[in-house]
């Protein structure tokens, strides 16, 4: 059963719902979670999930809800995610600690695209399940927002070192959220009175003593001069010791950061650099385009003119042309799993390759002696071959594989010069990347 794939859809913001809830460990496991599940079979206004995920996928149904969350049980927790295969997408978890430790559930929500909660009804089906949940499963904090700005906030540390937010959790105001939920330690550290006075579109509060509070009426629109306004007023409400001037100004440079940017990257490394920004966090996008709009890869130095190539200094050219082959195979044998299209040695796949590397940082994580006795070789010659079979190249053996060369045109080309050169560093990478030298060489073959 084929789901959409949530990571897959590049460039798009979602919402992101994080919910930590308490629950009765002396009710049976299937009543304890009715209101779970009645909450998300009513409320998950056009993005319910229609796969479950235990050991196998299943099409979603009460059964096979408990199917996997048995199938998945390890001691004193057990787990399942959920899924859909229509748009939008959804990336939903669902954790439960059981005992002898304290019952909890731990549920994650993503549904992309953000814009999907651009209409107030959809949105208001979202927090009246939020609302029920929070009202059965007592939360210490809980919080609904766009990805991108949540991730920008600082979240969930807010620059606090991880053992520290680990043991003091939400323990204060640290941000607003398009949606929140306090539970009572943290409303009465503000005072009841002051919280339940929030400027806010929807303040309740609830049967256990949490607070629900929405800032407005729309998700999708957080970024918008009225939303922060809204979530700057909220915010110092509940935080006097804050400046009004001071987070909004915050707020507008957060929005800034995510305003989005037209690529325009240089046409010889187009390929690659949109796959780099296709691989970064959502909230980095963004300012990544902005600064590979600028970015201008260094020409290409490993040619010489056909006049000036060396001739062939080996015994048997044609032995030394399989050798260029095998080496290349060893490439084929390093990155066939992740990257599969390098099977076909074409230009796309030596982008595909260029990809692979930058995102492992290959350069800094793996032994400099291993990479120029291996990896150099290998590289070297899978492009040599690429030059070969697209541009109609011609391989000049030489004994050193430094010297070898593609005659390409009126240029000869050496591409084991430029893999030593391509895997000097992590900036290499883009700075001589296989995707450039192929492009410059294609331009140049006649």
């Amino acid at each position: 059963m084929k789901v959409l794939d949530f990571h897959g859809v590049k460039g798009e913001d979602s919402l992101r719902l994080d919910f930590k809830g308490g629950f009765d460990s002396r009710v049976a496991l299937e009543r304890a979670l009715e209101h779970f599940l009645q909450a998300l079979e009513k409320f998950a206004d056009g993005w319910m999930p229609d796969v479950i995920n235990g050991k196998r996928r299943r099409k979603y149904s009460r059964t096979s809800f408990w199917k996997a969350l048995e199938e998945r049980r390890d001691g004193n927790s057990t787990a399942l995610g959920l899924y859909r295969t229509e748009w939008p997408a959804l990336d939903m978890s669902l954790w439960l600690w059981l005992p002898p430790r304290p019952c909890e559930l731990d549920i994650a929500i993503n549904v992309k695209p953000l814009s999907f909660f651009k209409e107030e009804g959809r949105c208001l089906q979202f927090v009246e399940m939020v609302r029920h949940w929070a009202s059965h499963y007592p939360v210490a904090h809980a919080s609904a927002h766009g990805l991108a700005d949540d991730q920008l906030s600082g979240a969930p540390r807010f620059g606090r070192d991880m053992q520290t937010s680990i043991r003091d959790g939400f323990d204060k105001i640290y941000e607003v959220f398009w949606l929140n939920v306090f539970g009572p330690k943290l409303v009465d550290a503000v005072g009841r009175e002051r919280m339940l006075s929030t400027p806010a579109w929807r303040v309740e509060e609830l049967p256990n003593g949490s607070v629900l509070m929405v800032i407005r009426p729309t998700a999708a629109d957080f970024a918008s001069e009225e939303a922060r306004e809204a979530q700057a007023r909220a915010h110092i409400h509940l935080r006097p010791d804050l400046d009004y001037a001071t987070v909004l100004r915050t707020l507008r440079e957060r929005s800034a950061t995510l305003a989005p940017v037209q690529p325009r990257f240089h046409p010889d490394v187009a390929p690659l650099l949109s796959r780099v920004v296709d691989g970064v966090a959502i909230h980095e996008r963004q300012r990544k385009i902005a600064g590979f709009n600028t970015y201008q890869p260094p020409e290409p130095t490993e040619w010489h003119p056909a006049d000036a190539a060396l001739p062939p200094d080996v015994d048997d050219p044609e032995s030394a042309r399989e050798h260029y082959g095998d080496l290349a195979e060893h490439l084929v044998a390093l990155m066939h799993t992740k990257v599969p299209s390098v099977f076909e040695a074409t230009p796309e796949s030596l982008t595909e390759v260029d990809y692979q590397f930058w995102h492992e940082e290959f350069p800094r994580v793996f032994e400099r002696r291993n990479i120029d006795a291996h990896a150099v070789p290998a590289i070297g010659a899978y492009l040599g071959e690429v030059l070969v079979r697209h541009l109609g190249g011609q391989w000049i053996p030489r004994r050193k594989l430094e010297e070898a060369q593609v005659l390409v045109g009126r240029r000869v080309w050496l591409p084991f010069v430029r893999a030593h050169h391509y895997m000097r560093s992590c900036q290499s990478l883009l700075d001589c990347s296989l995707t450039q030298l192929y492009r410059v060489a294609e331009r140049h073959r006649s």
